[in-house]
């Protein structure tokens, strides 16, 4: 059986609204500031017709959006992939929505020749580690050590 939510595609210029709203969402769910809709939807308009970006959506209407950048590293042999964003309407999780989105994710960025994908997750948000955890992603680092990675960033 085939769930429509489960059906992931590749999000392109005429859909920016829908994720511009899944996105204002999710920040709006876990209280970071957002931008209004249309102004994000006038940037993933800009930003879908770039090779180093892509969004990824489910469902018709879209339930589930992720945001995926690319770019080189001198560390491996293909370019490093960073899941930004990864949201699932509340009322559908636990469904394989945001599975079906991160196995989507991962093999594309596979057919761009990644060899490294990060995900950055709150230190709070123990449903998206477990998550994460149950796909096969670790904080470790550096295995033969357990060094746990950490992530900085500033504002400038």
């Amino acid at each position: 059986m085939t769930d429509a939510n489960h059906v992931v595609r590749v999000c392109g210029p005429a859909e920016a609204e829908s994720a511009a709203q899944l996105l204002h969402d999710f920040n709006v769910e876990f209280d970071c500031p957002t931008p209004p809709v249309a102004e994000l939807a006038e940037r993933i308009r800009t930003l879908v017709t770039r090779s180093d970006f892509e969004i990824l959506l489910a469902g018709e209407p879209a339930v589930a959006v992720a945001v995926t950048t690319f770019r080189p590293s001198l560390w491996s042999p293909g370019p490093v992939a960073l899941l930004e964003e990864l949201y699932v309407r509340p009322e559908l999780r636990s469904r394989g929505i945001g599975a079906a989105v991160l196995t989507r994710a991962i093999a594309a960025a596979k057919e761009r020749g990644v060899t490294t994908f990060e995900i950055n997750v709150d230190e709070g948000d123990v449903d998206a580690q477990r998550f994460y955890r149950s796909h096969g992603f670790t904080e470790i680092e550096y295995p033969e050590t357990g060094e746990r990675a950490f992530y900085f960033h500033r504002e400038i």
